[in-house]
């Protein structure tokens, strides 16, 4: 059975949805432009896949799930499709080995491409003929599969990332730095006196689409809090490093040490250097590090190993969504997103009195809940209910998007999630703690 979407995915009228669709597919396509085809066949761990694959699944999902459910005398593009590029939906077959997507050499990047192409107009063309039961279930599916698309283009540009650092030439994905020089904020705590509050999605602020893991809308205690008016930087990065913090055993969570020592780490992800000069590879290519921008590329257990060093703990999923509905014009969801093509984090550049800076956009912040479900929480009906709730084991909570997330993604009660070693996500953090009398 194919998924089934319920009301959580309002429909909007077909011709808006149909650009929306059109101006999603062509972003993905426009991510791929800096790269050769040979950059889009690389595969560099078994967590991230090739570009070119990332190009075929996407397809896969409208061709699978949209086309072969409405067209009219449906035919796959390839029938050998089918098997290829589903990533991990049990319930419609078998899946090729997600390790071994580089070896697929062939279909080759310009036969995805025109794949892509065939299913593009064929969507397109349902959407403008939708009649009856279809008007209302066809919208909510394709709109499941542009959010789906969007998380996309963020995984691919960090896994084209993780595969050009292997490169002793170090090439650049592009090319805009470097910026202006900004000076270092200082690190203030704003308090929130918590109590019974409303957490999840919330229809009337947040937009016409959650996922499920979203939902449902629930009563949650938060006590008294205080939250960092910035981001975690490199400088402060760097001081943790100086003081031997990748070598204080008591800094670490058990899963966390073990994990330093098995990987000998010594510094975050894409990171070189010494106490003399570091530098980091990054989209913009070898930068050095600047000491004010938000650190990111850290896994959970460096998180909260920066967070216990600075006298300070990671903020749970509640405290920080709290916080983002408090924030000025948090409906607008402005920040450094992809569509500034900046591509990493930028530096803060004011002081923010009032509400914490750079809680929507640049890194992800984790948080210190784990990725579980809500009171109440029910998956979607059908295959779709393998989108989420399936992975509700040993993951943590990250919030807020990212310089990769696109602008229309994010939202308050958007809830990403990643295993604690997880690095090459631009994952970072913000400190919290306990509120002070």
């Amino acid at each position: 059975m194919p998924p089934s979407p319920n009301a959580r995915i309002d429909p909007v009228p077909a011709s808006l949805l149909a650009l929306r669709f059109a101006q999603v597919r062509a972003q993905t396509e426009r991510l791929i432009e800096p790269l050769s085809a040979e950059d889009c066949q690389l595969q560099s761990m078994p967590d991230a896949s090739p570009a070119k694959w990332h190009l075929a699944h996407l397809t896969w999902f409208f061709e699978t799930f949209v086309l072969e459910r409405f067209e009219p005398g449906f035919k796959p593009f390839d029938a050998s499709f089918r098997t290829l590029f589903n990533s991990y939906y049990n319930g419609v077959g078998d899946q090729y080995p997600r390790p071994q997507r580089g070896l697929i050499s062939r279909p080759s990047l310009q036969d995805v491409l025109a794949y892509r192409a065939q299913v593009d107009a064929r969507v397109l063309a349902l959407l403008c003929k939708a009649a009856g039961a279809d008007q209302a279930e066809l919208p909510r599916l394709v709109e499941l599969g542009l959010q789906h698309e969007q998380q996309h283009q963020e995984l691919l540009l960090t896994d084209i990332q993780h595969a050009l650092s292997f490169n002793p030439q170090r090439p650049a994905y592009a090319c805009r730095w470097p910026l202006a020089s900004t000076a270092p904020q200082a690190l203030r705590w704003h308090r929130y006196e918590g109590g019974l509050i409303a957490h999840g999605f919330d229809a009337a602020v947040d937009g016409e689409f959650a996922f499920d893991n979203e939902t449902p809308r629930h009563p949650a205690y938060v006590a008294p809090f205080e939250l960092g008016s910035r981001l975690v930087t490199n400088g402060d990065v760097m001081e943790f490093m100086a003081d031997q913090g990748y070598r204080r055993p008591g800094l670490w969570l058990s899963m966390g040490w073990d994990w330093v020592q098995a990987g000998r780490h010594e510094m975050p992800l894409y990171w070189q250097g010494d106490a003399g000069g570091y530098s980091h590879f990054t989209l913009q290519g070898l930068l050095e590090v600047d000491p004010n921008t938000p650190a990111c590329h850290l896994s959970y257990f460096e998180a909260d190993a920066l967070a216990r060093w600075a006298g300070a703990r990671l903020p749970t999923e509640f405290e920080w969504e709290l916080a983002a509905r408090l924030l000025p014009g948090a409906r607008s969801a402005s920040g450094n997103f992809v569509e500034a093509a900046a591509y990493h984090p930028l530096p803060q550049q004011r002081a923010s009195p009032e509400a914490p800076a750079q809680m929507l956009g640049d890194v992800w912040e984790w948080t210190q809940s784990s990725y579980s479900p809500y009171p109440g929480y029910q998956p979607w009906e059908g295959l779709a209910g393998e989108y989420n709730g399936k992975f509700m084991c040993n993951q943590f909570v990250l919030r807020g998007g990212s310089c990769a997330t696109p602008q229309s993604h994010i939202r308050a009660s958007y809830r990403n999630f990643f295993p604690p070693d997880a690095q090459w996500q631009f994952s970072g953090l913000r400190l919290a703690r306990d509120a002070q009398r």
